[in-house]
């Protein structure tokens, strides 16, 4: 666990990005396509957590970017490599390009100068979505990973974050997965393996500036 002057320096303003993955209203807001995993997101604190840091991130100057998995309503480019992929298509709620399913959920505000990242294909909000280019453009050096779910996409973020170079860290609070008692596994023995795992807390300490009055 790094000390709080460790983690200031790691969480940068000018180096440091803050994620969000799939925080979105058909994925975690009221009648998403997965109810147990909007439940658990909701109930567990894990989104207010994420807006508590996208709020902070708006203050101190953090880039915020929104990661979005959305599809085409003919299906085009879209996978079906992997059971994941052929339920999805079968769900109630369609995460439709353009819809309200693909919108930020409340309570995380979107400000004007945050970006969203749209997928159409695959896991990852990092792998061929554009994603990579935009953090070095921004001069990224430390991606904050938030979101859901610690099942699938929050790790592909980790991992594709690692594997390019970025240290990443990851809000143990402010992710969520089902069922409830996986997330923390995931993290106790994968994530905290290749990522600086801390509290929102934590990040929001780091985040302050010594002229920036705590909210």
């Amino acid at each position: 666990m790094p000390s709080s002057e460790e983690l200031r320096d790691l969480l940068d303003p000018d180096s440091t990005v803050l994620l969000t993955v799939e925080c979105q209203r058909g994925v975690v807001g009221p009648g998403a396509a997965l109810p147990q995993l909007a439940a658990a997101a909701r109930e567990l604190g894990a989104l207010a957590q994420v807006a508590r840091l996208v709020g902070a991130a708006h203050r101190s100057g953090v880039q915020v970017v929104h990661a979005v998995a959305e599809r085409r309503p003919d299906g085009r480019g879209a996978n079906r490599n992997a059971r994941l992929f052929r339920a999805a298509e079968r769900l109630p709620v369609q995460q439709l390009t353009g819809t309200d399913a693909t919108r930020v959920a409340p309570p995380i505000e979107v400000a004007g100068q945050d970006l969203v990242v749209r997928r159409l294909h695959g896991l990852s909000p990092i792998q061929g979505t554009g994603l990579d280019a935009l953090l070095r453009n921004l001069g990224c050096r430390t991606l904050v990973v938030t979101g859901v779910s610690a099942n699938v996409a929050i790790p592909n973020a980790v991992f594709d974050a690692v594997n390019r170079g970025y240290t990443a860290v990851v809000p143990s609070d402010a992710i969520a997965g089902v069922p409830a008692d996986y997330t923390p596994a995931m993290i106790r023995h994968t994530l905290a393996l290749v990522a600086t795992v801390v509290t929102t807390d934590e990040v929001l300490a780091a985040f302050r500036r010594p002229d920036v009055r705590p909210a």
